[in-house]
Parts: C-alpha cells; sequence; structure tokens
C-alpha cells in the first residue's frame, strides 16, 4: 500500500555508498525492534495499530451519537503539537475541501491551544457563541501554557452557558492514567476520559486516543484507519532491504551525510498541507538534537512551484525532496474543449485534471534532479483512511530507524523546555524572579 521509489536519488548515490546505509539502517532497525536503544520507554506506538481494543472505537463513538443527540454542532479540540497536528491532518486529508460552506451532517471540529494568538482566542468564542458546543482537551500533564489557557476560557464559556452539570457531559478529557493537573479535575468534575499512555510521546500519538477521538468525532472511519496501520505493521516488520520503512531511513540518511541538510516534504493535493505540519514535528523533534538533524520543511504542488519553484531549482544545493504521490484520485473531471482556444490549452481537452498534475509531478521531478535535487518518492493508492493509516505508521517507523541512525534518541525532546523558562520568567511566574531579572537586563 504505501510504496517507496528512490530511483530520483539514482544520479547522487553509489550503490556501494546506499548499500552501506542500508547496512546501517538495518542495524538501526533492530535496536528498534529489540527496543534497547535510547528512549526505549517510549515505544508503545509501535504495535498500536495491532492492539487497539474494539472498545476504545466504541466508546468514542459513542460519545459521537450522544453529542449529536444533544444538537452538538461543534467540537472545539484543545491541545499543542502532537496532540493536535495527527488529527488535524487526518481531519484535513479526509474532508472535502469546501465542507465549511456545504451543508453538515455533523459536528464541525476546530481547534483550539495551539496558539498564544489573543485575536484567535476571541474569533474562536464569537464562533462558540453562535454554535452549540462540546470541547475536548488534550493534555498529558494539564499544564502546558497553550493548551491550558484556552482550556480556562473554553471551560468557563461551557458552564456558564449549558451549567455545571451539563458541562461535565459536553466535556472529554484526553490525558494521564493517574496523574496530572487535568487528571485531578477531570476527577473532580466528572469528565469522561481517555488515557495517554506513558510509553506513547505525543508525536507519535496519532493512533492514540489523541487522534482517535477527535477524528471519530469528526465522521470517519477509525477502524479502517486502524485496519491500513496494521497492514503496515505487518509489512514493516521484516527485516530486509526490501522494507520501505528501512529503504526511506537508509536513503534520507546518506543524502544528509552528503550535505543535504533539508528535507522538503512535498505533496500535490491541498488535502496533504496538513500530513507537512505532523511530518515536520514528527522528524523535527526527534532528530533535531546533539547538533544534529535533517531541517524538515514542506510545500504544496503545484501551487508553490509559482513561489518556492525558483529556490528550489537554483538556489543553495542543500536540498533533497520527499513527494507524497497519491496513485488515484476519488473525484473525476476533464478538460473541455473551448471554441476560441485564447489560452491555447485545446490541446489538453478531454484529459482528465489529474493527469495534468501528474505530468506536472513528473515534469517537476526530473527539472529537480537535473537541478541537482534528490527526490525520494512516496506513494498511496488514494486519500481515505485506510492508506492515511499505512501513512502515519510508514513515517514513524521509519523515523525511529532514521533517528538511531544519526546517533540521537528518537523520542526524547529536551530542546523543547527552554523558550518555556525564559516565557514563564518574562510573564512573572512565581520562582523565576532572578531568571527574570538577568532576561530583562538582555533585551535592554
Amino acid at each position: 500500500m504505501v510504496n517507496v521509489n528512490l530511483s530520483g536519488c539514482k544520479s547522487f548515490v553509489e550503490d556501494s555508498q546506499y548499500n552501506t546505509f542500508i547496512d546501517k539502517a538495518l542495524e538501526a532497525y533492530d535496536i528498534l525492534e529489540s527496543e534497547t536503544g535510547a528512549g526505549n520507554d517510549f515505544l508503545g506506538w509501535k504495535h498500536l495499530p495491532s492492539q487497539t481494543p474494539e472498545s476504545l472505537i466504541a466508546d468514542c463513538e459513542a460519545i459521537r451519537d450522544e453529542w449529536k443527540a444533544k444538537g452538538v454542532d461543534l467540537v472545539v479540540v484543545i491541545g499543542i503539537g502532537g496532540s493536535y497536528l495527527g488529527a488535524k491532518c487526518a481531519i484535513e486529508a479526509l474532508s472535502h475541501s469546501f465542507s465549511k460552506q456545504l451543508p453538515k451532517n455533523g459536528p464541525e471540529v476546530v481547534f483550539a491551544g495551539h496558539t498564544l494568538s489573543e485575536e484567535y482566542a476571541c474569533e474562536l468564542m464569537d464562533l462558540m457563541q453562535q454554535r452549540n458546543v462540546a470541547a475536548v482537551v488534550i493534555s498529558k500533564s494539564g499544564t502546558t501554557t497553550e493548551p491550558a489557557v484556552a482550556f480556562r476560557y473554553i471551560k468557563q464559556y461551557i458552564e456558564k452557558t449549558y451549567g455545571t452539570q451539563e458541562a461535565a457531559s459536553r466535556i472529554v478529557a484526553v490525558t494521564d492514567a493517574r496523574r496530572g493537573a487535568l487528571k485531578s479535575l477531570a476527577t473532580q468534575e466528572g469528565y469522561r476520559t481517555f488515557v495517554i499512555e506513558d510509553n506513547v510521546g505525543g508525536r507519535f500519538s496519532v493512533l492514540t486516543p489523541v487522534g482517535i477521538l477527535p477524528i471519530v468525532l469528526a465522521g470517519f472511519d477509525m477502524r479502517a484507519m486502524l485496519k491500513g496501520a496494521a497492514q503496515m505493521e505487518e509489512e514493516f516488520g521484516k527485516r530486509c532491504a526490501c522494507n520501505p520503512a528501512v529503504q526511506y531511513a537508509a536513503m534520507r540518511n546518506l543524502l544528509y551525510s552528503q550535505g543535504k541538510k533539508i528535507e522538503i516534504l512535498v505533496s500535490y493535493n491541498p488535502k496533504l498541507q496538513y500530513l507537512g505540519e505532523w511530518w515536520k514535528q514528527l522528524y523535527g523533534e526527534s532528530e533535531g538534537k546533539d547538533g544534529k538533524g535533517i531541517f524538515p520543511a514542506s510545500v504544496s504542488f503545484t501551487t508553490d512551484l509559482h513561489s518556492m519553484g525558483q529556490y528550489i531549482q537554483d538556489g543553495e544545493r542543500m536540498l533533497m525532496e520527499t513527494v507524497v504521490t497519491v496513485r488515484n484520485s476519488n473525484r473525476s473531471m476533464t478538460i473541455a474543449e473551448d471554441p476560441q482556444n485564447l489560452d491555447g490549452l485545446n490541446f489538453l481537452s478531454g484529459k482528465h485534471i489529474e493527469e495534468c498534475n501528474a505530468m506536472a509531478e513528473l515534469g517537476t521531478k526530473l527539472a529537480h534532479i537535473d537541478g541537482g535535487v534528490p527526490q525520494l518518492a512516496v506513494s498511496i493508492e488514494k486519500i481515505d483512511e485506510f492508506n492515511l493509516g499505512g501513512l502515519f505508521y510508514f513515517f514513524e517507523k521509519a523515523c525511529g530507524i532514521s533517528g538511531y541512525i544519526l546517533g540521537v534518541n528518537p523520542f526524547n525532546q529536551p530542546g523543547v523546555e527552554a523558550y518555556k523558562k525564559n516565557m514563564f520568567a518574562l510573564l512573572g511566574k512565581p520562582g523565576y524572579e532572578e531568571q527574570a531579572k538577568a532576561l530583562q537586563e538582555r533585551l535592554k
């Protein structure tokens, strides 16, 4: 289902070099599978597709049906980073591009807690005041600043609008099983809860309740998504040079060793824009440490060929591309003939628009390779729950292998705390007085 094609890298690497990195990838694969490497207490994601109980999906569907019966037409999902990007990616990919303009059968899912923008918060409140609202708050601790701030005003609004007792049935917490501020509040207020297991990090959590509940609430088939991921769990569980996850990890690290420091994830369908956002966190947070790591970026073609295309074609040669190809479109439309032909495009008459998209992809591939940009290709059959689940699992498995090739712990993120400490000091959090003084001096 998920295929990898490395032909776009052939002119940049020697077979012997690739074979060396395949050996490195297989060694890294062994570390990942034996669970003996750094971060081995965060490997619970590996078997989620095959081990997720049916009861979890049923519980999510029960909440969906209950809220629908109440007339809920807006679900606010509160989270940041891995607590929202996977669900956002899936919902954007699977939704009609103009769903906001079309009549809806179920609730609209929107996101909060991923920004400290006051305008965003106020505009979300404008929307909530026009709608029938429920909320899902996702946080391991309940104290992460951005989602905690958002939950304060969303909780307050729901309690004021529907009453405290009814609010308890309209708020669901996805949090730690035993400890933390959010777990304590959920117990106190009587919220229904789903557990974020200790052995799954945020950026690997899309196939946990973190992603499952919002995706189900949005009306999509989580069983099919898990089935696609489970098929890839089995496929990528094979120790061989033919394993696509091994191949992808090996090639991107080989190119990195040759000075390709930036990897651009490319898609030719705007539905996959948030795949790029999810993928950037997955690889950036997993590999960007100890002074190492490929910098992840993303573009949407053909749109960005008219903005970023010039740099990719002719700029500094530190780039590689990973193109996510969708082999079949879910919809069909052909280009009509125009009697005047003022645009000179009658040669396209009768062709499917997706054929033009495919030829643009091939033409771009050749142009960028000629321009010095190696290209890795990852393909799926079509955009649906089954294929998306497989794609999520592919990138997760390859990420674990790739991080171990690089020689880092792919499952920690020590660098994300630095900005938080500075922010707390500048906001006047108790206990940060000395740091605040030092920072204020630096800012003079």
